[in-house]
């Protein structure tokens, strides 16, 4: 099948960058499972907060609000982030980088952390920040927004492709998988925690990636607390996190363990430190776990991510190494992949925020 752009990944990454592709030309989503975002996307925590992250990611996540409230993808939460005597250094820091765009972050008394969290031990922490303007996100009607995107301006999603193998031809690239070959002048790799073994496959020299295994539980609240209308509460070196979710409670510890791309699945030593944080810093006690699941999380070395040209490999572009920013920087990722893989101009607000393209290209991995 012949076709202008092919995207390998059907997770948030691809379907928003196969959205506005679309736009420009036909477009093929190719995703290896059976159903797209199963993996990561499917996995997500879901809070858009403009205070997490570097400065490429925060512009990107500023960018993608609009989006976000056109269509109605954003509830109220707020985040309570909370630190001991050892950790002013990172409160310090974390409202010093605040104060670098425009959001509510500010620092609360202990009184009032304890009013917006009262299952918080007051023993626990000796600070707390407030950012009230963090929300919940619905990440099931983002992906599906951007697949209905695709579709609704003649583009294809093709699932159960197996892995993609892609090859350069005299013309473009041709790529290989379980539901036929495609060929394109632009390949589009938004793979995931798989995109280096698809840039290895198809002679690119691969960009450093490396998944990181995360886990999460929920448990039953106490029957006699109302739990939904509190806060996420964060540590402030995110070794802990916690928030309502359908009448329970969801918690992470945070945990960053390198892995293999992989069907990730919780390890019992995670979950173990997960309980002991959260009935550590809380009057919480995990007496049930309902749920509990792992998502990988994939970086580069400078955790910013790779969006542009492969330098080696004309027509094969990078879309990877979102790390945990993947869904709330969806939509101006999407726009900024178009405009990379179309020739076009930087997206007016993005460079407006003061980004450029060599911030988020491969080659500065590359250098010695």
């Amino acid at each position: 099948m012949d076709t202008d752009f092919i995207v390998i990944g059907g997770g948030v990454a691809g379907a928003s960058a196969g959205c506005e592709l679309a736009a420009h030309g036909r477009v093929v989503v190719l995703e290896r499972e059976d159903t797209p975002g199963y993996h990561t996307t499917g996995r997500s925590a879901a809070l858009y907060t403009e205070n997490y992250g570097n400065r490429v990611i925060r512009i990107l996540t500023i960018a993608s609000k609009p989006f976000f409230d056109r269509h109605g993808f954003l509830s109220p939460r707020g985040v309570v982030f909370v630190g001991t005597a050892e950790q002013d250094a990172a409160i310090e820091r974390a409202l010093a980088d605040g104060k670098a765009f425009p959001q509510t972050f500010e620092e609360i008394s202990k009184a009032e952390a304890l009013r917006r969290l009262p299952i918080l031990r007051p023993d626990y922490f000796t600070r707390a920040i407030h950012e009230p303007d963090a929300t919940d996100m619905d990440v099931h009607g983002i992906h599906q927004a951007f697949l209905k995107g695709l579709r609704d301006r003649g583009g294809q999603l093709v699932t159960s492709a197996g892995d993609a193998v892609a090859r350069p031809t005299g013309k473009g690239w041709e790529v290989e998988t379980r539901q036929g070959t495609f060929r394109a002048p632009v390949v589009v790799n938004a793979a995931g925690a798989w995109a280096d073994m698809v840039a290895e496959a198809a002679g690119v020299r691969p960009i450093g990636l490396v998944p990181k295994r995360r886990t999460a539980i929920t448990f039953d609240a106490p029957s006699d607390t109302p739990v939904h209308g509190w806060p996420m509460g964060l540590d402030i070196e995110e070794t802990f996190y916690f928030k309502p979710e359908a009448g329970r409670v969801l918690a992470s510890p945070a945990d960053e363990t390198p892995s293999d791309p992989c069907d990730a699945q919780p390890d019992e030593y995670d979950v173990a430190v997960c309980v002991d944080r959260i009935e550590r810093a809380t009057t919480l006690q995990v007496r049930r776990i309902t749920h509990k699941w792992a998502g990988l999380r994939s970086f580069v070395a400078d955790k910013t991510p790779v969006v542009g040209e492969a330098p080696d490999a004309p027509g094969f572009f990078w879309c990877a190494g979102q790390g945990g920013y993947g869904i709330m920087t969806s939509p101006a990722m999407g726009r900024l992949v178009a405009a990379v893989a179309t020739g076009a101009a930087m997206p007016a607000d993005l460079a407006a925020m003061g980004l450029a393209p060599a911030e988020l290209a491969a080659q500065r991995l590359f250098a010695a």
